[in-house]
């Protein structure tokens, strides 16, 4: 089974910087674009951040651009959000989710091409 745990949230300052780390089993990890969602209370599913199963290619929701940076690493199957300059409205739950298609060149920024997604990770951002 595809299982993905996320792990690294936690309480920030504004302006403070946070890494948050996905552990993914079950499939073949490198040949699968995967992403960052989040959810903030009250708040509908926002698509954070995609990476290429290859790793050559990334994409920003508009709201993190410049601040927050995806990668991963496909020799421990782990994926990453480097998350700077952190604000209060990044508070939300952040979930790894892994696209549909297997094809480590794929590209989507499509919230329902990623049906698996982890437990998620809480990070606060407050004073």
């Amino acid at each position: 089974q595809v299982q993905l745990v996320e792990s690294g949230g936690g309480l920030a300052q504004p302006g403070g910087s946070l890494t948050l780390s996905c552990a993914a089993s079950g499939f073949a990890f490198s040949n699968y674009l995967m992403s960052w969602y989040r959810q903030a209370p009250g708040k509908e599913r926002e698509l954070v951040a995609v990476i290429t199963g290859a790793g050559g290619a990334t994409n920003y929701a508009d709201s993190v651009v410049g601040r927050f940076t995806i990668s991963r690493d496909n020799a421990k199957n782990a994926l990453y959000l480097r998350m700077n300059s952190l604000k209060p409205e990044d508070t939300a739950t952040y979930y790894c989710a892994k696209n549909r298609r297997f094809d480590k060149y794929y590209y989507s920024f499509r919230l329902d091409e990623y049906p698996d997604w982890g437990q998620g990770t809480q990070v606060t951002v407050s004073s």
